[in-house]
């Protein structure tokens, strides 16, 4: 997995043809090799979390539907059909390589409304800290075209983004991007590297199509936009022989685009230039000190919160003097903040009736002003409630 060592969490999106043969069902064998390449990123130490097509066209075999265009009632009992049997086979494919498949289904909803986005991004999160790897899917049994996302490639950019990956690979039935559509000009030129997603590269998707015309990247671009704004780098290549990942890593045929940064700092930007807040959390001398080191923001250094904030708003950190220090997203609302300001992490329960996060705001979901990274602090409470933050 040479050419895929550096980065640390991965999004690998698969479309429905590579993973489903209409009407044979699934392509077991491909989903074997699929696997293996998975358990070969895990067992270098990376997070790998899919974003699995294929519960309707599943669903289209078990049905016998055929592959007449289905009404929505019918593509939605497709799926729930398909949806089953699709979790089975990723769990037993992975469980070959002693790996838990965790089964998330998402509606557009889930990753725009504020509260349900932060739920599913800890989700996927802990199902990743517990070495498990995330199987996700839209939620096609409830979606309907006002509420989904309709494409798996824009599905697979907004969990990348969510996740804080650092790579997203979209396996295609196309090896990458061409100057031309290369099914009308075979010598079309291959682009191998886009620094930047620009009108003459939107131009070279074309318009709309299948995968296999110059029109099937219209999505994938978009998918591009999305990911590489937000710091996660995206790549295109063929899915469709066996062991699709490890012939990537081995400098396979592929589109790279470079991302913007990275996911912690396109995040950060987007926090520091939210000239909005929604209310303000005021720190001791303490946990101003263990910000500095680098620490996130435990309930222990809060003295004050104020404000009319929900978990996910933005919310300015401010010093006992009222000196604003920077801002976050706070992981708490106004009522719960105000329960557990100055105690440590280990009452939340008790105090709260439930596990929360340890910390008020996570340190990479916080932007320091640059006066607060080079303020110093050496009186002895300060010092103190720092090491409680270590």
């Amino acid at each position: 997995m040479t050419r895929l060592a550096k980065f640390k969490r991965i999004t690998i999106k698969i479309g429905s043809s590579l993973l489903v043969d209409n009407p044979h069902g699934l392509k077991t064998d491909w989903l074997n090799s699929i696997c293996a390449d998975i358990a070969a990123l895990k067992s270098d130490g990376k997070d790998v979390l899919v974003v699995s097509s294929g519960a309707i066209a599943m669903g289209r075999a078990l049905l016998g539907l055929g592959k007449r265009p289905l009404k929505l009632e019918e593509s939605q009992a497709a799926a729930a059909c398909g949806q089953i049997s699709l979790a089975r086979a990723w769990s037993h494919a992975l469980g070959e390589h002693n790996i838990t498949a965790g089964q998330i289904l998402l509606t557009l909803g889930d990753t725009e409304n504020r509260r349900r986005y932060l739920n599913a991004r800890t989700t996927i999160d802990t199902l990743l800290n517990l070495g498990a790897m995330p199987v996700i899917n839209e939620n096609d049994t409830v979606a309907t075209s006002e509420i989904r996302y309709g494409d798996n490639d824009r599905l697979a950019s907004r969990v990348a983004t969510m996740v804080g990956s650092d790579l997203l690979i979209l396996l295609s039935d196309v090896d990458g991007l061409y100057a031309e559509p290369p099914t009308t000009n075979p010598k079309a030129e291959f682009i191998s590297e886009v620094p930047a997603i620009t009108h003459e590269i939107e131009a070279m998707a074309g318009a709309a199509g299948t995968e296999l015309s110059r029109g099937g990247m219209v999505t994938k671009i978009e998918a591009g936009r999305v990911a590489t704004s937000a710091g996660t780098a995206m790549v295109i290549t063929s899915g469709k022989q066996q062991h699709p990942v490890a012939a990537l890593a081995a400098d396979g045929r592929a589109t790279w685009f470079a991302p913007n940064g990275n996911p912690v700092t396109a995040r950060k930007r987007w926090i520091s230039g939210q000239m909005e807040t929604s209310g303000i959390v005021t720190i001791d001398d303490g946990a101003f000190r263990a910000l500095e080191s680098g620490k996130s923001l435990l309930p222990a250094g809060i003295r004050k919160v104020e404000g009319d904030f929900a978990r996910g708003d933005i919310v300015r950190i401010s010093r006992v003097d009222g000196t604003a220090v920077g801002q976050g997203i706070v992981a708490y609302d106004m009522a719960e903040a105000t329960k557990i300001l100055g105690c440590k992490s280990e009452q939340i329960a008790e105090l709260l009736g439930y596990s929360g996060r340890s910390e008020m705001i996570h340190r990479d979901d916080m932007v320091l002003k640059p006066r607060a990274a080079a303020s110093k602090s050496t009186d002895e409470t300060a010092t103190k409630t720092a090491k409680d933050h270590a």
